[in-house]
Formats: structure tokens, sequence, C-alpha cells
């Protein structure tokens, strides 16, 4: 491939961070007990009987190629969810756009709405990595801020706010989203919203930008964007969607289309599903919340400190020492932790430790921490 005149694409981007982490996933793995991996997000329990259900009856329908847009099935589910959980105003079929997993959307949200060169795109401090991927990937340039006057004051095209947050898990109060509106609108940005991990919350409740109460009753120059992956166990499915301003969706629409950005029939099929049931969710929550209790006291007994951490399916923990230091110390003891450095310079004294291991890789995790107390 001939490189373009700016040079390839790849090298805008930074080296994949999981990567950097390989000698210390290869010294955990050599414990005797086997590694307790606690660096990703990935779900590991079941995928509730609803969706394989939906999904199933619905894997001979799909002959033809299903639309970017989504079924009416979906749209619907999708307007109801919006509604009696996270208290939108009524929404139209308009407000709604399905998407091939949120991480696609993040990666390609700056290019897909026309941003390049001279745009800026605001993103937290401390944030999941993809946020500035894609503000590399359109060519924009990028701005970390948790201010939001400072924000306004750039004139950025996009920003990026996160609650519950990944990696740290704060959760921002309707008030500070109520000036993230505010300050987006008087920059004239587009104001993104990743409330993926919206359902589990532990020591406060998210709010989400949909709520009038936040966005004084408009939706215009807001989206908020959504998956079933940790909600509903189904990271492989890549079912995820957004909701917010119609202008912008309509804009994105047709950008999707001529990319042929499709969620499959099936999967649209088992989403719906998903959306209508919220039984299962609450399930997850409490094995998740079973995980926390065990965790956060064996690490707290260890001498970590636990910073933030109101909600998502993380412990943002600190020895108050460098992270990789930290990374090391816990890969003697066979458990993998993700270093805060991937979520930016704002995270280098704290790891990012996951709860979506089994129960037993949790318990091992918290018998493994036990001796160092005395340590």
């Amino acid at each position: 491939m001939t490189p373009t005149p700016s040079g390839p694409l790849s090298a805008r981007l930074p080296d994949f961070p999981w990567d950097t982490i390989a000698g210390a996933r290869e010294r955990a793995r050599s414990h005797p007990g086997g590694i307790v991996d606690l660096s990703v997000g990935t779900p590991v329990d079941p995928v509730p009987e609803v969706a394989i259900r939906a999904l199933s009856d619905a894997a001979s329908a799909w002959a033809g190629y299903p639309t970017v847009w989504g079924t009416p099935a979906l749209r619907a589910a999708i307007r109801r969810y919006a509604e009696s959980r996270w208290h939108s105003a009524s929404l139209a079929d308009e407000n709604v756009l399905p998407v091939v997993g949120s991480k696609e959307l993040v990666a390609h949200l700056p290019l897909q709405l026309g941003l390049g060169a001279g745009d800026v795109v605001v993103i937290p401090t401390t944030a999941y990595p993809t946020y500035e991927v894609g503000a590399r990937i359109a060519g924009a340039r990028v701005l970390a801020t948790d201010d939001p006057a400072e924000a306004a004051a750039a004139k950025p095209a996009l920003m990026w706010i996160n609650s519950p947050a990944n990696p740290h898990g704060a959760i921002l109060s309707a008030e500070r989203l109520t000036a993230w509106v505010d300050a987006a609108r008087s920059a004239g940005a587009v104001l993104a919203s990743d409330e993926c991990y919206g359902e589990f919350a532990w020591d406060a409740e998210p709010v989400s930008v949909l709520n009038p109460e936040v966005n004084g009753g408009s939706l215009d120059g807001l989206i908020a964007a959504f998956s079933l992956s940790k909600r509903s166990n189904v990271a492989g499915y890549r079912a995820a969607f957004l909701i917010g301003c119609s202008g912008v969706l309509t804009e994105l629409l047709g950008v999707r289309k001529h990319s042929g950005l499709m969620v499959p029939g099936p999967v649209q099929a088992a989403a719906a599903a998903l959306l209508g049931d919220h039984d299962h969710v609450e399930a997850q929550r409490e094995r998740y919340l079973a995980r926390r209790r065990v965790l956060r006291p064996a690490l707290e007994a260890a001498r970590f400190r636990i910073d933030h951490s109101e909600g998502s399916l993380y412990l943002w923990a600190t020895r108050d020492e460098d992270c990789r230091a930290t990374v090391a110390w816990l890969a003697d003891r066979g458990i993998l932790a993700a270093p805060g450095d991937f979520y930016g310079e704002a995270g280098r004294r704290h790891v990012r430790i996951a709860l979506t291991a089994s129960d037993e890789r949790i318990a091992a995790a918290a018998e493994r921490l036990a001796p160092s107390v005395t340590a």
C-alpha cells in the first residue's frame, strides 16, 4: 500500500495498550494457581436465555440485508428503554440509532461527524483510550479536561463525557451533567455522553443526559451511547445504540448507510428482546455486587486505597506508587490488572481492577491478597 502524503494512518495512533503488559501477563500465568485476569472488562457469565431464544427464532428470517436504522421492533424497544429507564421525554424513531458495538462508534464518531484537522475533540483527563483514538483517526486535536468551562473555551466540535466512568467509576451528578450540556451548547459542540455502564451503580445513582431535568427538555446537540455488552453479557453480539438529537443522528445514519454499518438481523431481534427484560440485568448486577464485596475489602486489607468507583465494573485502586510497579506486584501473586496510564497521565498511580471474572477467580484473587497484609 502506498502511504498518503501525510503518512499512514497507523502512525497517528498510539501503541495498542494491552500489548505493553504482555510480560506481566506471562508472570501472572506462571502462578501455581493460574492467572486471575482482572485486566479487561469482558463478561464471563451466561448469555441470558431471552437473548438465545430471540436469536434462534430470528436465525432463519434474515436471508436479506438488515437496515442500518434497525427494525421497527428494535427502534421501539430502544425508545421504551430510554423513556422507562432513563426518564427521557417521549422519543421518535429519528432519536435512535443502532450501532455495531459501542467501540466502533467511539472510534469512528469524529470521522462520521466530518471532523478533521483544525477541529478539537474534548475527552476526560482519565478516559477510555478509544476517545483519543477516534480523534486521531479523524486527524482532529485532543483536549483532555474535566472542566466544562475550559472545554467550551476551546471551541470544540465534539465533547465526550462518561458516567459511570471507565476506568475509575466516578458518577457525574445531575448538576455536573447540566454544566456539560450548557458548555457544549455554548460552544456549538456535539456532546456525546457514554452511558454504557449505567446499569451498574453502587454508591450513587447515575443520571442520563436524556433526562429533561438535565437537558432543559431538549436533546439538541446531545447523544447518549448505550451498550448491551456489559448490561446483558452479550459483548460478542456487538449490539449498542445511540439516543439523542435527531439532527445529529440523521447525519450519522446517512454516513453509516454508505459505510454498510449494519447490526446483523438476528442480533437486532435479540437486542429488542433484551431491552424488554430487566430481570436478567438485576441478576447480573447482583453477581457483580457480590464480587465487589469480596474483592474491595481484600484490596483494602492489602493496603490499597480505592478511589471513586461509585459505579461501573471496576475498582480504581492505588498503592501510591507508579502503576507499573503495582501491576508487577499483583502479577507476582498471579493477578493481572490494567495499569492506570492506559487511560491518561492522570491515572499513572492507579490500576484498574475488573469485576468481570468468575466467582472462583475473584475468590482466588482475594485469597492471594490476604498474605500481603503482613508483607
